[in-house]
């Protein structure tokens, strides 16, 4: 008898407000089988601050908190140690983890502090208005860089992955994508290990999820997965960065 798929517990019957080919839904699922799937949606509280996932409290059935511009990995500090029985995780994007939240997430990360976070990266400001992000890939054409990211000028894009990796701290770093099938698994394997490790008491964990952004791109959804696939994935490469001794 085959398997039957249905709409995970986790996840709401609400329509979400992202743009068509965005991969947030995909991943968004992910986060809730897990959930499902590890018994701990009673006890789950969700982070989201300013970004594309803004809403993303109208997504899931559990507790979420709203954080202000880059500082949920802050907040979620302050849940979890207050509240060490909870799962708590972060969902941040690349313009918010990475440039107004870098502070943020290198000390929670350097602390060990004992939550999930989950990192979209599309290498560009989705919400705000398309502008050039830590993550926006050399030549990259956005609203604030229209002739191209010049890498001269700004440095080249910032790979967080390798960057968190580099601490002494113990912690589980992973970088995947979801704009394939064959990648998704991957995404969800890595999505629920980083929770089995919260769920463990064991370390601190993100899991880097390369994204598509068709409306801020400029492409269709067909071509952003093309160009994600040849281009981001070159440079942010997916894998298992760090995992803890």
């Amino acid at each position: 008898m085959g398997k039957t798929f249905k709409k995970p517990e986790a996840l709401s019957d609400a329509h979400t407000h992202y743009c068509p080919g965005c991969t947030h839904g995909v991943i968004h699922r992910l986060v809730a089988e897990t959930i499902d799937e590890l018994g701990i949606r009673g006890r789950t509280v969700g982070v989201a601050p300013v970004g594309c996932a803004v809403l993303a409290y109208n997504y899931f059935n559990f507790d979420f908190q709203e954080a202000a511009h880059g500082r949920a990995p802050a907040m979620a500090t302050g849940i979890k140690r207050v509240r060490p029985d909870l799962m708590v995780f972060t969902y941040q994007g690349d313009g918010d983890l990475a440039s107004i939240g870098m502070g943020e997430i290198i000390h929670a990360a350097n602390r060990g502090e004992k939550f999930t976070t989950i990192f979209v990266n599309n290498a560009i400001y989705g919400m705000t208005g398309g502008q050039m992000a830590p993550t926006t890939m050399p030549d990259q054409r956005t609203s604030t860089s229209p002739f191209g990211r010049n890498v001269q000028e700004v440095g080249m894009p910032i790979k967080m992955a390798e960057l968190l990796s580099a601490l002494q701290t113990p912690a589980y770093i992973s970088r995947q994508t979801v704009i394939k099938p064959k990648y998704i698994t991957k995404a969800k394997k890595a999505i629920k290990q980083a929770f089995t490790y919260q769920l463990e008491n064991k370390c601190f964990s993100l899991v880097e999820v390369v994204s598509t952004c068709p409306t801020n791109w400029g492409m269709t959804p067909v071509q952003a997965v093309e160009w994600t696939e040849k281009t981001l994935l070159a440079y942010y490469q997916p894998g298992d960065y760090k995992v803890p001794s």
